[in-house]
């Protein structure tokens, strides 16, 4: 088991970040792990019926799996390292293990013409 399915784990297991967790997952993601739990204390983890979307800054960010469409993914993240995730994944990861998420009942496409 690697560091992010360990902290992950037990993040699920106890249902909320704790300390520890919260130490651990800054300890491996450093200043991307700090911006996830920011962005779920501050309840930016959407969940539509198409997408899981974080709401960033700047923008919009879809995230599938362990994927995301951002420029940190796509130039700066090494794909072969688990551990080296982008903020908006890790987000997604700590909103569904502690049930943060902000679920919509609607397609994010029919959101997104309104933006």
């Amino acid at each position: 088991m690697n560091d992010v399915e360990r902290w992950q784990t037990d993040l699920a297991e106890a249902g909320r970040l704790t300390p520890e967790i919260t130490e651990r997952i800054l300890s491996v993601h450093d200043d991307r792990g700090a911006q996830a739990i920011e962005a779920v204390s501050e309840g930016r983890v959407k969940e539509y019926r198409d997408f899981t979307v974080v709401v960033g800054h700047d923008d919009e960010y879809v995230v599938e799996g362990e994927g995301c469409g951002c420029r940190d993914s796509e130039y700066n993240l090494d794909p072969a390292d688990p551990t080296d995730l982008c903020w908006h994944v890790i987000a997604v990861a700590i909103a569904e293990r502690i049930g943060a998420v902000d679920d919509h009942d609607m397609w994010y496409s029919d959101v997104r013409d309104f933006l």
